[in-house]
């Protein structure tokens, strides 16, 4: 970074939080479209965003792909991409018929959720699927048994839910949820249908968790977080909900253009963390623009080692090495 940091500074201060910004599944997710980029030459055609970060979407547009909603949108046997949330069957089948080549860059822990969904449907059980309805990774692990399952995102949804038999029940979570809302519905449910099946572990992806824990043990050291992510980031969206719940205000910005100098007024200590699609370059732009405004005491507080990696798909696992 070009400021210096003035270690023992009496002035203002701010922390970074580790873990924060990329997971495993956003890298694998980049790299995949990078390395199509490389492989195929553009245009790479990618299923929704690729991940939810305007910035990456933006460097990759550039870089050559093409981000599409429908598959009707992609030429007849060009490359696809499908992004790191996942796509229900009916789009992998639209892909097969339009004579696509296709990249699956879904995140393997949501591929654990859709393989979760299939079983359950085959076990003929009612799917009650915890996360926000229009997300695209919920469209597409209900897309799996779109007949047997309901999508719930509260309490009160729990509560007002009805079902054909009670004793033939489970649930699923989106992978990007709060810990502490998840629990909550989880155990409504866990009262209202004893008898319900679950996931044999927890859907809430490993970085989704480590990264709300490190925003609860930040907030006792900050006055303000703030939360580099796109506002259409679940993950992102539910770290600023864990800031304000651990009783500290927090903002969710894309950049550092976004921080209003209002919210530093009064403000010693300013904590800093980003969403598990967010790259460390704009943390490091955030960071440099703090310095500017007087936050020139800056350290980082490294609380969780993640040292979690995923393969790439075999397609492109002979050009890995050229991948950043």
């Amino acid at each position: 970074m070009s400021y210096q940091t003035a270690s023992g500074s009496e002035g203002k201060s701010l922390i970074r939080v580790r873990p924060r910004g990329f997971c495993a599944g956003v890298v694998r997710a980049v790299d995949i479209v990078e390395l199509a980029l490389q492989a195929y030459g553009p245009p790479v055609y990618v299923h929704h965003e690729i991940v939810h970060n305007r910035y990456v979407v933006d460097q990759l547009r550039q870089s050559g792909a093409i981000f599409v909603e429908t598959v009707e949108e992609v030429p007849l046997g060009a490359v696809l991409v499908f992004s790191a949330h996942g796509v229900p069957p009916t789009t992998r089948e639209e892909a097969r018929l339009r004579e696509l080549r296709v990249i699956d860059a879904t995140c393997p822990l949501v591929t654990k959720v859709h393989l979760e969904a299939l079983k359950f449907a085959r076990e003929e059980r009612t799917i009650v699927l915890i996360g926000h309805r229009d997300h695209q990774e919920i469209v597409g692990t209900s897309g799996e048994a779109p007949e047997q399952t309901v999508v719930v995102d509260s309490v009160e949804a729990v509560d007002a839910l009805e079902v054909k038999d009670p004793q033939r029940l489970s649930f699923l979570t989106q992978t990007t949820l709060s810990l502490y809302d998840t629990q909550e519905i989880v155990a409504r449910l866990r009262e209202r249908f004893p008898t319900i099946a679950g996931p044999a572990s927890d859907d809430i992806c490993y970085a989704t968790q480590n990264r709300q824990e490190a925003v609860e043990q930040l907030a006792r050291e900050v006055d303000l977080i703030l939360v580099v992510g796109s506002p259409n980031s679940s993950n992102s969206n539910r770290l600023v909900e864990v800031a304000k719940r651990s009783g500290v205000p927090a903002q969710l910005i894309d950049d550092a253009k976004d921080i209003d100098s209002k919210w530093l007024e009064g403000i010693r200590r300013v904590g800093l963390t980003a969403g598990a699609s967010a790259p460390e370059i704009l943390v490091e732009h955030v960071s440099e623009h703090l310095a500017s405004l007087g936050f020139t005491n800056q350290r980082d507080l490294d609380l969780i080692r993640e040292d979690v990696r995923f393969t790439l798909p075999p397609e492109l696992t002979t050009i890995a090495p050229a991948s950043k």
